[in-house]
């Protein structure tokens, strides 16, 4: 099985990426727009939920209705970024379960380096989307990724605002049956491994850290 690429060039998303793309947004502008393109993901991610049909009563007559089957969602965030799309993904799916994972990027190698893990106890059990904004060198989804299937986690899709072309093929070279979903397919990475154009870094604009 091969991992797909979908890109989710709604209307609504393609204009907020392009609000949050520039350089005067505000930290607080740029914080909102996450959230609400994260809410606007979630609806493609969660696309293939199963359903199982349950009697219902409406106001005027009995039916047949559909809920959403199965163990309950679990979002796992690539710490410190990845909490900017959990928060808005929540808000559709509250009842989801959350995981994190704190790695950061070595400046010399760019290999990403644990520093945190915490994950519900039967995540093996949950389907998991993994979401971090941006996908640049792969290394850290990837890494992430591993850190799951250790766990035993068989259902994952990873969620992102922006890609590059090299992340995409290491993160496939890796996982190829894993799904990204993301709002843009960007030129390039750079030499420090910063996506081009891309929207520059995204803890450090949701955080108003430098």
């Amino acid at each position: 099985m091969t991992g797909k690429v979908v890109v989710i060039d709604h209307p609504l998303v393609l204009h907020k990426l392009t609000l949050m793309r520039r350089k005067e947004t505000s930290t607080g502008s740029f914080r909102r727009l996450m959230r609400e393109i994260s809410t606007l993901l979630a609806y493609e991610l969660t696309r293939d939920l199963p359903l199982r049909m349950q009697a219902i009563e409406t106001p005027l007559a009995p039916m047949m209705s559909p809920l959403v089957d199965g163990k309950k969602l679990c979002f796992v965030s690539i710490l410190r970024a990845g909490n900017g799309l959990l928060d808005g993904m929540l808000e559709l799916v509250p009842s989801a379960r959350v995981g994190h994972i704190g790695l950061y990027r070595d400046p010399s190698t760019l290999a990403p380096i644990e520093y945190y893990l915490k994950l519900p106890h039967d995540i093996a059990e949950r389907p998991v989307i993994v979401v971090d904004p941006l996908l640049a060198t792969g290394n850290s989804a990837a890494g992430a990724v591993h850190r799951l299937k250790d766990h035993g986690v068989t259902s994952i899709k990873v969620a992102c605002v922006v890609a590059a072309p090299e992340g995409i093929a290491t993160f496939h070279e890796q996982h190829p049956e894993v799904d990204i979903y993301t709002a843009a397919i960007d030129q390039r990475l750079d030499e420090r491994g910063y996506i081009i154009p891309g929207i520059g870094d995204a803890g450090d604009r949701l955080y108003g850290t430098q």
